[in-house]
C-alpha cells in the first residue's frame, strides 16, 4: 500500500506576500521614499529673485511662479495634482528659463515625496518632458529631481502602470548609465518601486535595464547597491525574468555579493537568488556552474541580522530540492547550523531551519548524519509548535522521511516518545499536520516490526478510525492505508536487530484489530463500508485490499464478521460487476490509447481482480 502514501516532495518557497513572515517583494526605498534630491522648496530655491529677474520669463510664467510661491507656502491647503498648483508646475515645467524648469523638477520631488496618491497622466507628462527634453540634457539636478519625483509616484500601484505605458523606462534606464551617483541611485530606485507588479516586469527587462542594474550592483555606493540589488530581488518575482537575469550574467555578481558589509544587500542578494532556485531549470544551472553558493549561504547562517539569516536557510532551502544539493549542503556543514538555528527560539529562523531541513533529510544518505547530529529529539519538540502550522508541518514531514530511510530510526521513534506525540495530536492538529502524520504511520505501519509496535504499544486504531472520517483525501486516504497495512498478515515472524527493541512474537496482533471492528465511533467494519461505496478509485481499492487481508488471514474471527455484514458483501459484489463490464466494454470496443483511458482500465481490472479473490476466498457466489 506503498501507493496510498504522500509522496517525500521538496518544498520551494519564493518571497512573496503569501510566504515567510508575510513580507511583501522587497522595495529598498519603501518607508523611506527619499531619494536624495527632495529639498524643500520655499521662494529661495525659486530662482528668480530679484537678481534673476533679467532672466528671459514671460507673463504667463511670471504668474506661474507667484502661485506657486502661495501654494508652497500651504502644502497641505492645497491638490498639487489638478486645478491652479499643476497648471502653475506645468507652466514652468515647459518654460525657456532653465531656472524655471530646475524649480518645477524640485517642487514636483518634493510633493510627489509628501502626497503619494494614484495621479492622473497629466502630472507625469510635465515631469516626463523635464527628464527627456534635451535642453535639460546637461544639467543633473533636474534630472535627479525629476526621477525622484517619478520613484516617488512609483510607490502607488497605478501610478507604476501609467508609468511605463507613457514611455518613462526608456529615458529611466539612460540615466542608470550617469556618472553621477545621485542620478544612478534616483533612476534605479524609481525602476525598484516600477517592478515591484507583475505586468512591469517583463517591460523593464526587455527595456535593457538588467544588464546595468548588475553593473551597478557592484558599484563602490551602498545606497546605488542597495537600490540596484533591491531592483534585482524584485525581478525575481516572475519566472520569465528569473530566466533572463541568469541570461544577463546576474547570479555570479548576486553570489559574489552576499559577502557585502551591508545587511540590506546581503539580504536582497540572498532573497533574489532564493527565488531564482525555486525554478529546477535554474537549479541545475546554479549546480554546474556555481561551486561558492553553498559555502557562501552556509556562512550567511552565522549572520548576526535575522532576516538576512532567515533568506540564506530558505535559500538552502529551495536548493534542497535537489538531490546533489540535499548533499552538498551536508557536506559543507550545514547540519551544525541548521541543529542550532531549529532550537533558537526564534520563530522565523526555527521555521526556515525545519523547512530546509524538510528538503535534506529526504536524501537517505543523509539520513545517518542527522540522526548522529541529535535532530530527532529537537524535531519531535517541533511537533507541539502550535504557534505555527507551518513548523508542525515541516517537522513531522522531516520525521517520515527519516522514518522511510532506516528501520533503526523507526524504531528510535517508539523510545523517543515521537509516535506517542503523533498519536496524541493526531486528530487535533490542521490539516496538513494530520497528512504529514498519516503519512508517517502508513510508513511504520509497512514495516512488520514497527507494526506490531504500534499495534501493542499505542492506541493507533483508536486514532486513524477518526481521520478516516476526515474531508482531505490525503489524511483519511493514508490513515486508511495504515489501517489495511495493520489488518495485512504478517509474512515472517518479525526479529528485531537491536535487543533494545525486542519484538513480542506471541502478542495477538488480531485480537487488536477484532477490538476496533465496530468502536470507535463505527470501527473497522464502518470504514470498509463508507471507502466501498466512496466512488474514489483509490478508496475503493483500498477498502478491497483490506478485506482481501482479513479475509485471507485464516482466523476464522474475521472471515464469519466479513461474510455476515450484508453491506459489505454487497458492495463487493457491486464493484465486481461495475469493474467487470468496464473492463469487457473496453477489451470489445477498442480501448483508447490516451493516458486517462489506460489508466481507468487499469484501476477497474485492478478493482475487478481485488472483488473477485475476495468472493473466491470467502466463498461466495459472485
Amino acid at each position: 500500500m506503498g501507493n496510498c502514501l504522500s509522496c517525500f516532495k521538496s518544498t520551494t518557497h519564493e518571497s512573496t506576500d503569501r510566504d515567510f513572515e508575510n513580507q511583501r517583494l522587497i522595495n529598498p526605498n519603501e518607508g523611506d521614499n527619499n531619494y536624495g534630491a527632495n529639498k524643500e522648496i520655499d521662494e529661495e530655491n525659486i530662482n528668480i529673485h530679484q537678481n534673476n529677474m533679467s532672466l528671459p520669463i514671460n507673463e504667463d510664467e511670471r504668474e506661474a511662479v507667484s502661485l506657486l510661491l502661495q501654494y508652497l507656502e500651504d502644502k497641505d491647503r492645497y491638490d498639487f495634482y489638478t486645478g491652479g498648483p499643476l497648471e502653475a508646475l506645468t507652466t514652468l515645467s515647459y518654460s525657456e528659463n532653465i531656472n524655471l524648469r530646475r524649480s518645477a523638477a524640485l517642487a514636483f520631488a518634493e510633493i510627489t515625496e509628501k502626497f503619494v496618491r494614484a495621479v492622473p497622466k497629466e502630472v507625469i507628462e510635465p515631469i516626463l518632458a523635464l527628464l527627456t527634453d534635451e535642453k535639460n540634457s546637461l544639467d543633473e539636478q533636474i534630472k535627479i529631481a525629476t526621477c525622484a519625483a517619478l520613484g516617488n509616484l512609483a510607490v502607488n500601484d497605478n501610478n507604476k502602470k501609467i508609468i511605463v505605458s507613457m514611455g518613462c523606462l526608456n529615458p529611466l534606464v539612460e540615466q542608470m548609465l550617469s556618472d553621477d551617483v545621485e542620478l544612478q541611485c534616483n533612476a534605479v530606485g524609481c525602476i525598484t518601486n516600477l517592478a515591484t507588479i507583475d505586468e512591469n516586469k517583463f517591460k523593464i527587462a526587455k527595456s535593457g535595464a538588467l544588464i546595468p542594474l548588475i553593473q551597478l550592483a557592484k558599484s563602490n555606493h551602498t545606497r546605488v547597491q542597495r537600490n540596484s540589488t533591491g531592483a534585482l530581488l524584485n525581478m525575481t518575482h516572475s519566472v520569465e525574468t528569473r530566466r533572463e537575469l541568469i541570461n544577463v550574467g546576474a547570479i555570479p555578481v548576486l553570489i559574489g555579493l552576499l559577502s557585502s558589509t551591508d545587511a540590506d544587500v546581503q539580504y536582497y542578494c540572498t532573497t533574489a537568488l532564493s527565488n531564482i532556485a525555486v525554478d529546477e531549470e535554474n537549479r541545475e544551472k546554479m549546480q554546474a556552474t556555481e561551486p561558492d553558493l553553498v559555502p557562501s549561504l552556509i556562512k550567511l547562517m552565522d549572520s548576526k541580522a535575522s532576516r538576512v539569516k532567515c533568506q540564506a536557510i530558505l535559500a538552502l532551502r529551495n536548493l534542497a530540492s535537489d538531490r546533489e544539493y540535499q548533499l552538498s549542503i551536508v557536506r559543507f556543514g550545514g547540519l551544525s547550523h541548521l541543529y542550532n538555528l531549529i532550537q533558537s527560539g526564534s520563530i522565523p529562523v526555527v521555521l526556515a531551519s525545519v523547512a530546509c531541513m524538510r528538503n535534506i533529510s529526504i536524501h537517505p544518505q543523509n539520513e545517518a548524519l542527522i540522526i548522529k547530529t541529535g535532530f530527532l529529539e529537537p524535531l519531535i519538540y517541533l511537533l507541539n509548535f502550535k504557534e505555527s502550522e507551518e513548523i508542525q508541518c515541516h517537522a513531522i514531514s522531516a520525521l517520515r522521511n527519516l522514518a522511510a530511510a532506516s528501520p533503526k530510526t523507526r524504531l528510535m521513534f517508539f523510545k523517543l516518545g515521537c509516535v506517542a506525540e503523533c498519536c496524541k495530536i493526531a486528530n487535533s492538529s490542521p490539516e496538513s499536520v494530520q497528512s504529514e502524520i498519516s503519512a508517517t504511520f502508513a510508513i511504520l505501519a509497512l514495516d512488520e516490526v514497527t507494526k506490531l509496535k504500534l499495534l501493542k504499544e499505542t492506541n493507533i486504531l483508536e486514532v486513524l478510525i477518526p481521520m478516516t472520517f476526515i474531508s482531505n483525501p490525503e489524511v483519511s486516504g493514508n490513515a486508511a492505508a495504515t489501517l489495511a497495512n495493520l489488518c495485512s498478515r504478517l509474512n515472517v515472524k518479525p526479529i528485531s536487530e537491536d535487543a533494545e527493541y525486542e519484538v513480542d512474537n506471541e502478542f495477538d496482533y488480531y485480537e487488536k484489530v477484532l477490538s476496533a471492528w465496530e468502536n470507535p465511533q463505527d470501527g473497522i467494519v464502518g470504514f470498509l463500508r463508507r471507502f466501498l461505496t466512496s466512488e474514489f478509485i483509490t478508496f475503493e481499492h483500498i477498502a478491497l485490499w483490506t478485506i482481501l487481508q482479513l479475509a485471507d488471514s485464516e482466523d476464522e474471527r474475521f472471515i464469519t464478521l466479513i461474510k455476515e455484514n450484508v453491506d459489505v458483501i454487497n458492495s463487493v459484489k457491486k464493484l465486481l460487476k461495475q469493474n467487470y463490464y468496464i473492463t469487457v466494454n473496453q477489451n470489445e470496443e477498442g480501448r483508447n490509447k490516451e493516458d486517462d483511458d489506460e489508466n481507468k482500465y487499469d484501476a477497474a481490472l485492478e478493482l475487478y481482480g481485488l472483488s473477485k479473490q475476495i468472493l473466491e476466498v470467502l466463498d461466495i457466489q459472485s
